[in-house]
């Protein structure tokens, strides 16, 4: 029996590469490619893959929503996260959306292949070094969106003023988010509260 794979990323390259290493085995093939999340979605619909290789990042829908999308209307999909991310945040995200597995971009080659064939088999994919990610950052920390926007607002270098403008919230708003975010994250001050949410991909510089 050949494993259908579908691919989303939106680096053509990558799923060039991809495509390559699977048309080297005998038992799968990648049937459809897709830029997007948007398209990731409509692809399954339309060819309801085996499995789904899915990046992460990526423009319109990212890879978070358009697996809890694939899930949420095919319970029995079997997607594995695939991105250059290793933050615990972003391993529970994608699992947290339904994802059967995660893995890095680092890991391309044979253990791609292998976490193909063990997807379609039903089973969960969790590589030691991605378990040892989750392992290394618990209990899981949850900060709301609004703290989240502040930390990013932080992270491109705004006062909190200047953060106060963006929000439309007063200054001492600010504060008091900075100060349970950093509460949550068992830190003392904005610098560090920036250094572990990228760490824990939290937040990412690109966002």
């Amino acid at each position: 029996m050949t494993i259908r794979v579908l691919t989303a990323d939106d680096h053509p390259v990558v799923r060039t590469g991809i495509a390559a290493m699977i048309a080297n085995e005998p038992d799968m093939t990648v049937i459809a490619e897709a830029s997007d999340g948007a398209k990731a979605i409509a692809m399954y619909a339309e060819h309801k893959p085996d499995v789904v290789l899915m990046d992460l990042r990526m423009p319109n829908v990212d890879g978070v929503a358009a697996i809890r999308a694939i899930v949420s209307a095919n319970p029995d999909a079997r997607i594995v996260a695939l991105t250059t991310y290793d933050g615990d945040a972003d391993i529970y995200r994608a699992l947290d959306a339904g994802a059967s597995g995660y893995l890095i971009k680092d890991m391309l080659g044979d253990e791609l292949v292998k976490a193909v064939r063990t997807a379609a088999a039903g089973k969960r994919i969790i590589p030691p070094v991605v378990a040892g990610r989750l392992a290394e950052f618990t209990p899981r920390v949850d900060l709301t969106a609004r703290e989240v926007e502040v930390l990013r607002l932080v992270a491109k270098g705004l006062r909190n003023k200047e953060i106060a403008g963006v929000i439309g919230r007063t200054e001492e708003t600010v504060k008091v988010h900075l100060k349970h975010v950093m509460q949550k994250l068992g830190v003392d001050d904005r610098t560090e509260a920036v250094t572990l949410a990228l760490q824990r991909g939290i937040i990412h510089l690109d966002d």
